[in-house]
């Protein structure tokens, strides 16, 4: 067995769980790193308008985005449910389906995306002057999305046998590639949003290439071509698993849109300060995703094993680390979010303090309640692990109605910075309901175990 691979069901929950969130979030760190490299460059190379092309174009590449990885984590599910019941051959038939069926979704996403791209952005009201940057953006990031797709099956399949320190070592190898092409084809070849995209694409390839190396190494992946025979009922379980994930980012990623038109309804300079902070958004939630894995892993690896007891403790545990890193995060960006915002926005700019106060103003929002993230990421990935993918699916819909709710309504009666509240009033009401739902499975889990039923 290789040594990145880690068996969760035994020792310290709280160690475990935080031995493994660690890699994520430097992974987490320089993904984001690269990410917001791209925003700072195109920002301080290409212009304000640039800027809120990337704006613009967000969300709906985070709807792609957001099914890939949605389908993928419900993939990983099964994968980490025999790996800790210890049934080597149902786990190698997993990952052979798996890779079946992402492959069919990323041509499908991909077409798709490429297809309603422009008539998007146009249903968006984006702004005239951004519209045709934002569309080349999106342009060269589907045309990725295969790759996409490729590396966060493999992510998520090193992930669920607990390896975090190869998706690590990845996004490192990608974000210093990333850097050193967003510097070569936007700064020295000039060519915008375009090179900015291109450079994250190509940049992905060689991430995704290093996860299938050390795939390639572990004896328990040696898969053989009947791993690849088509088994119906993996298949279902796989796409039973995926679909609600999946569907939970799509319909978050429409919520989102629904903000980002009330957004553009504001004129580009309060679209390029929004774009700032939401790729610094992106920081915010670092630890908060790392967790999240963390305990999808730690709850599925413990299912299969039928622990119940730990998964009750590993999850107090990542909620308590989860929240203390909340805070101090929101601390810093208090201190220091101004500064932070201004490297992507040029100060040659004319407009640069307005558009800088618009970003600061609603990081504040944002921070003073981040801690509620955070434990929306927890109870989430808990009840993935568990392999309820149905509830978190439905805190998408709260987490749409929330959000375009509130960015639909509070403009109206406390003007534009009634939309800061969107983002935060989502994470609550999610988050209600998915505590609540973490409590009801555990009970009907109790239940099980004591009628001597099994839990997965």
């Amino acid at each position: 067995m290789s040594a990145h691979v880690k068996d969760m069901t035994h020792g310290s929950p709280a160690k475990l769980i935080l031995t493994f969130a660690l890699p994520l979030m430097l992974g987490n760190v320089f993904q984001q790193l690269y990410t917001t490299v791209d925003t700072a460059i195109v920002g301080q190379f290409a212009g304000v308008e640039a800027l809120a092309a990337l704006g613009a174009a967000d969300w709906l590449n985070w709807m792609t985005l957001g099914i890939v990885t949605g389908f993928t984590g419900g993939f990983s599910i099964p994968i980490a449910q025999r790996f800790g019941a210890g049934d080597l051959q149902g786990l190698r038939k997993a990952v052979g389906m798996s890779a079946l069926l992402g492959a069919v979704i990323a041509v499908v996403l991909t077409l798709v995306s490429e297809c309603i791209a422009r008539p998007v952005l146009l249903l968006l009201n984006t702004p005239a002057n951004v519209l045709d940057l934002a569309l080349t953006y999106l342009r060269v990031m589907f045309a990725g999305l295969c790759v996409v797709m490729f590396y966060n099956i493999l992510a998520s399949l090193l992930r669920a046998l607990g390896d975090s320190r190869t998706p690590l070592i990845a996004m490192l190898i990608a974000s210093v590639i990333n850097i050193a092409l967003d510097l070569l084809f936007v700064v020295i070849f000039h060519w915008g949003v375009a090179g900015a995209a291109a450079a994250t694409v190509i940049a992905q390839i060689f991430s995704a290439l290093f996860c299938l190396r050390a795939v390639f190494n572990l004896p328990m992946l040696r898969l053989t071509r009947k791993d690849f025979v088509p088994d119906p009922v993996c298949i279902r379980t796989l796409v039973r698993l995926g679909t609600p994930m999946a569907l939970q980012n799509a319909i978050i990623a429409v919520g989102g849109m629904g903000v980002q038109y009330v957004v553009n309804g504001f004129g580009f300079l309060f679209v390029a300060g929004f774009t700032a902070t939401n790729k610094l958004y992106g920081l915010l939630e670092i630890a908060a995703t790392s967790f999240g894995f963390s305990m999808a892993t730690f709850t599925g690896q413990n299912l299969g094993a039928q622990q119940l007891a730990r998964i009750q403790k590993g999850l107090r545990a990542a909620a308590l680390m989860g929240v203390a890193t909340a805070l101090c995060i929101s601390a810093a960006m208090f201190a220091w979010g101004r500064s932070i915002l201004s490297l992507f926005v040029s100060e040659s700019s004319g407009s640069a303090a307005e558009v800088l106060d618009i970003a600061y103003r609603y990081l504040c929002v944002m921070s003073s309640i981040l801690f509620i993230l955070y434990l929306l990421h927890v109870y989430r990935s808990a009840l993935q692990g568990m392999g309820d993918t149905v509830i978190p699916m439905i805190s998408g819909f709260v987490e749409l109605v929330m959000r375009v709710g509130v960015a639909w309504l509070l403009p109206r009666f406390i003007g534009q910075e009634g939309i800061y509240y969107a983002e935060i009033a989502a994470w609550t009401g999610a988050a209600a309901l998915l505590i609540a739902a973490y409590y009801v499975r555990i009970h009907g889990f109790k239940r099980a175990l004591a009628e001597g039923r099994p839990m997965v």
